[in-house]
């Protein structure tokens, strides 16, 4: 019953955020104020990921293809693959997971213990508009951007590193890149990070909106909304896989 209590609040809290907005050019504001904290905000972790993300995968492939009848540009094509359909929506948005989940589950629910959102309210403001809505969708304007970012510089960073080891040249790497390439796959990787930046972005946004008690409590909250988003990620990306592969 738990379950079905909170599901049937995440409902509502969702369906409350779609209210006409009181002031437009006020939440036009708050929303490119989340764009640049979520976007701006993510950008580092998220390159440094990518390039070492796919400098690895590059390095691994190139362990275990030992057979000499295997042309080196299979390495490329795989490094191209496996970033642009697991590694670059999947890991990067489980990272952003505790790195945007966190921010925005902690700032609700001190907003919430501090009774801010309760003043708010009377002064006859849709909270949920004002401070969920602009959230969520600077995460989904956003977060497939940062993908997009990740996927290329996974590649270029697998390049470099198969280029700086000796393992394949940068012609051949080039050459398997362009090799056997599905637009399709693109396509699945958005699919993915727009699927996934709803759920990192609304999941805390609940638990810190509905967040009681103190500093102790918010931080289990945020706690609790980093674990619950990264299993909902994960769990999305079997059914997606399913779905559409």
């Amino acid at each position: 019953m738990s379950f079905f209590t909170e599901f049937g609040r995440y409902l509502l809290m969702l369906k409350g955020m779609f209210s006409k907005p009181e002031n437009g050019k006020m939440y036009w504001k708050e929303f490119m104020h989340q764009c640049s904290e979520i976007g701006i905000g993510s950008l580092g972790i998220v390159v440094i990921i990518s390039i070492f993300m796919g400098a690895v995968s590059t390095l691994q492939t190139a362990y275990q293809l030992v057979s000499p009848f295997i042309p080196l540009s299979t390495i490329a094509q795989i490094v191209r693959d496996t970033v642009i359909l697991e590694f670059s929506p999947t890991l990067v948005c489980i990272v952003l997971a505790g790195v945007v989940g966190s921010k925005i589950a902690s700032e609700l629910g001190n907003m919430r213990v501090s009774e801010q959102i309760d003043a708010q309210e009377i002064m006859g403001i849709n909270t949920k508009t004002y401070l969920i809505l602009p959230k969520i969708l600077a995460a989904i304007v956003v977060i497939p951007m940062l993908v997009v970012i990740s996927a290329v510089l996974g590649i270029w960073g697998g390049r470099m590193a198969g280029t700086a080891t000796g393992i394949l040249s940068g012609a051949a790497f080039d050459k398997g890149l362009h090799q056997f390439f599905k637009p399709y796959n693109v396509f699945f990787a958005l699919a993915k990070a727009y699927t996934f930046a709803f759920i990192i972005s609304s999941i805390p946004a609940y638990y810190g909106y509905y967040v009681q008690g103190g500093a102790l409590e918010i931080g289990r909250a945020s706690t609790k909304s980093v674990v619950v988003s990264c299993v909902l990620v994960l769990f999305a990306d079997y059914l997606l896989a399913a779905l559409l592969l």
